[in-house]
């Protein structure tokens, strides 16, 4: 089954959380691990991963805590996932040329190629700031819903 892992789905959360903020604002790790339902210790170990791929960067002391390291209009979904499970490939022969002794020949070959493709497109066509917006329209649609069944 291709499926992201919990590391991967916690660390999208993180960096959504991250990119909602004020610019400027530094972030508890506790207040991250809150609001995105994520123990508090399995949160810091993705966000020292998130800090050493260069999305994030940690401030120690008092006024310590996490920011993003660039403008959430400069991250993408997959910077994102790749920085946590690494290089995405939907299957071996496309890690490299000869990973497979088959490539050469395969006719799944290109539909793999493609679907990876169409996968990263996907992924970094979609930017941190983008989600964050989307997040916004979606909780003002559920907003507006609730208001009308109340009503």
């Amino acid at each position: 089954m291709l499926q992201l892992t919990r590391d991967g789905e916690y660390a999208v959360r993180a960096v959504l959380h991250l990119a909602s903020q004020p610019d400027g604002k530094v972030s508890l790790i506790t207040e991250i691990a809150e609001a995105q339902g994520v123990p508090k210790s399995y949160l810091s170990k993705i966000m020292q991963h998130l800090t050493r791929a260069g999305l994030v960067k940690s401030r120690r002391g008092a006024r310590g805590g996490f920011a993003l390291a660039r403008p959430a209009e400069a991250i993408t979904l997959r910077q994102v996932i790749e920085a946590i499970e690494g290089n995405i490939y939907l299957n071996i022969c496309l890690v490299r040329k000869g990973e497979c002794k088959r490539d050469e020949g395969c006719p799944v070959h290109v539909v793999w190629k493609e679907a990876q493709r169409k996968l990263f497109e996907v992924l970094d066509g979609k930017t941190m700031a983008q989600l964050v917006k989307d997040a916004a329209d979606i909780r003002r649609r559920l907003e507006r819903e609730s208001a009308r069944r109340r009503a």
